[in-house]
């Protein structure tokens, strides 16, 4: 035989009944190298190659299959005379054979090796391998050999992976790091003249609904957020949950401002339609605030940022709306920054300082108790209301130890506070609802008080809502501090989120009726009603009442006149009071209070928001 070989004088096809030698064989000896021309040494590699694990194949110059093992059947599921025996540039039965057959020759032609993933489909899966595809010459034959290894399992696992880092798994959405990729990709693809927009979402009140309906409802609810918003997003759009309850929509183009604006108080209306979770109706609302690119900035970070702002700008103001950052959002969020580090600073120094407001019995003019109400002392030493400070600790994650620092102030100033108000009164100090059904840091707390020797003379001062809410201070916290002798205050009643099926089961020791009942009550016969009415609640499940706020004689002849009510606290008997301002052998409760043709001016004073559970 001379000139080339027959492609079938290199044919050797794995099958069932074993390896057989190329058809030839012993006529054309010398077309094979030295080291194989002995046929039972021939017979030993074939055997071999062919039991091997990884898929082998070999291809000639035309990309024709000469050899496949038994490993390589399996992966191509195609019987091996069908890849083997075919005739030289006919079709093969599937698409990956034919596309092995233009990848050799491309193989070939460049002359150096190649490694590709290829996906091939069987009836029940599609399975991934890694190849590896080296050109060879073998007796002057310029050959491919391709082997491949199964990666399925490892790259089901890399997917997996993939996900976890790049997308949310309770809605998911991408997570914030895909979002800021392409932010970044278009900033540095686009011109100037490109404009997106990037708005910061944050539903609001959320831990209310985690707390009254439960954490699988409030998933629930995040989910339905995240398919709300992502209606009619366009292609180049992309929505991302970055956080618990924040959203992050990327919205590109922006044509102009009004359509952005319009689109977003759509998206605020959408939202406030009612969800329908698990057998309840939920309402939500969102706050949302906006950058856009380039006019608030021109890095991603610095418009999230921006964003961010905006959000909180409208979430301090009116919840539910939406802003536009602005440059005086900038101004006051480095003026809240500059308020968190001084706040990171008080603590750390120790720079807090109490004040004491009496509880008064409003017929013998008896103090009662006294609250104790936190104050900062600033760098130059001025004293700030807790309207500046308390709402931001709590953000920060620091009112645990805030309060930790109240309880010592007034164990450091106990025989002061003796001597102001006498041995018997009792000592309140609040707790923010955040903290009332923290069980972690109410144990540690319990053990502060215990550590007085005196908890018997505390009572603490906690918002119903602690009671209402799905949290663990009725069940666990609560008779750890009746063990304790401490008492229970339930701080601004009536504002907050009463059900009186939870009223019912309550054990608190007294009431605190929010002082926006209590003005001008003299001249509000529904306040009078409502008054009565937390009046007789109180005498039923044998709870003191006590009005908060009183600042007027009028509003405390009608509590005297009309009302049952013992006790009262307001600017009307005192003001917050630092021991050391308090004169020796003078009342610590002088009457301050005014008619209402001459109302002092501090009605006026500095007042904010007391949901989480801080006083004046």
């Amino acid at each position: 035989m001379s000139g080339t070989p027959e492609r079938n004088e290199f044919s050797v096809v794995a099958s069932e009944s074993g390896p057989r030698p190329p058809d030839g064989l012993e006529a054309s000896r010398n077309d094979f190298p030295l080291e194989i021309r002995d046929s039972s040494r021939l017979n030993f590699l074939i055997e071999v190659v062919r039991s091997l694990p990884t898929a082998v194949t070999v291809q000639d110059e035309q990309g024709n299959f000469v050899f496949v093992n038994a490993a390589a059947v399996a992966q191509f599921n195609v019987p091996a005379r069908d890849i083997v025996g075919t005739v030289s540039g006919a079709p093969l039965p599937s698409k990956e054979l034919n596309d092995r057959i233009n990848l050799a020759r491309g193989v070939l032609q460049s002359g150096g090796s190649r490694i590709s993933e290829e996906y091939i489909r069987t009836d029940h899966a599609t399975k991934i391998f890694l190849t590896t595809h080296e050109p060879v010459v073998i007796s002057n034959r310029k050959l491919v050999l391709s082997s491949s290894v199964d990666i399925s399992r490892q790259k089901a696992v890399e997917e997996e992976l993939f996900r976890c880092v790049y997308y949310d798994e309770l809605t998911g959405l991408p997570t914030r790091r895909v979002i800021e990729q392409h932010a970044n990709s278009l900033i540095r693809e686009g011109e100037h003249s490109v404009r997106f927009a990037v708005a910061f979402l944050d539903i609001d009140n959320f831990k209310h609904i985690n707390d009254y309906y439960g954490h699988a409802s409030g998933d629930g609810l995040l989910i339905e957020v995240a398919r709300r918003l992502d209606l009619g997003l366009r292609a180049t759009d992309m929505l991302s949950r970055i956080s618990g309850d924040e959203f992050l929509l990327l919205l590109n183009p922006v044509q102009s401002d009004a359509e952005l604006a319009e689109y977003i108080e759509f998206l605020l209306q959408r939202l406030k339609a009612p969800f329908f979770i698990d057998g309840s109706e939920l309402f939500a609302s969102a706050s949302i605030g906006v950058s856009i690119y380039p006019d608030h900035g021109d890095t991603y970070e610095v418009l999230r940022q921006n964003a961010d702002t905006a959000m909180y700008q409208i979430k301090n103001d009116t919840k539910g709306g939406a802003a536009i950052f602005d440059s005086g959002m900038q101004h006051e969020a480095l003026t809240r920054m500059k308020i968190e580090q001084s706040l990171r600073l008080a603590i750390l120094d120790k720079r807090f300082c109490c004040a004491f407001q009496p509880k008064v019995d409003i017929r013998t003019e008896q103090i009662k108790g006294i609250e104790a109400l936190v104050r900062l002392r600033n760098d130059d030493g001025i004293i700030q209301a807790p309207g500046t400070f308390v709402d931001l600790a709590i953000e920060l994650g620091l009112i645990d130890e805030l309060t930790h620092l109240v309880l010592a102030e007034i164990m450091r100033s106990i025989d002061l506070i003796d001597d102001a108000f006498g041995t018997d009164v009792s000592i309140s100090i609040n707790v923010a609802a955040k903290q009332a059904g923290n069980v972690v840091f109410m144990t540690s707390f319990a053990r502060a008080l215990e550590k007085t020797g005196c908890a018997t003379r505390f009572i603490v001062e906690v918002t119903e809502d602690a009671f209402v809410a799905k949290t663990r201070f009725q069940t666990e916290i609560l008779p750890v501090l009746r063990r304790l002798g401490v008492k229970i205050s339930i701080d601004d009643f009536g504002i907050g989120y009463s059900s009186l099926s939870a009223l019912a089961d309550i054990t608190a020791d007294e009431i605190k009726i929010d002082r926006s009942f209590i003005v001008d009550i003299h001249k509000r016969p529904r306040s009078q009603g409502i008054l009565k009415a937390i009046e007789s609640l109180g005498d039923a499940l044998g709870m003191a009442v006590i009005a908060e706020g009183v600042e007027k004689f009028e509003e405390l002849a009608y509590l005297q006149a009309a009302t049952r009510i013992k006790y009262a606290q307001g600017f009307y008997f005192s003001e917050p009071v630092f021991l050391e301002n308090i004169e020796p052998g003078k009342p610590a409760v002088s009457k301050r209070g005014t008619s209402s043709d001459s109302r002092s001016v501090q009605e006026n004073r500095s007042v904010y928001s007391r949901a989480n559970g801080y006083s004046r």
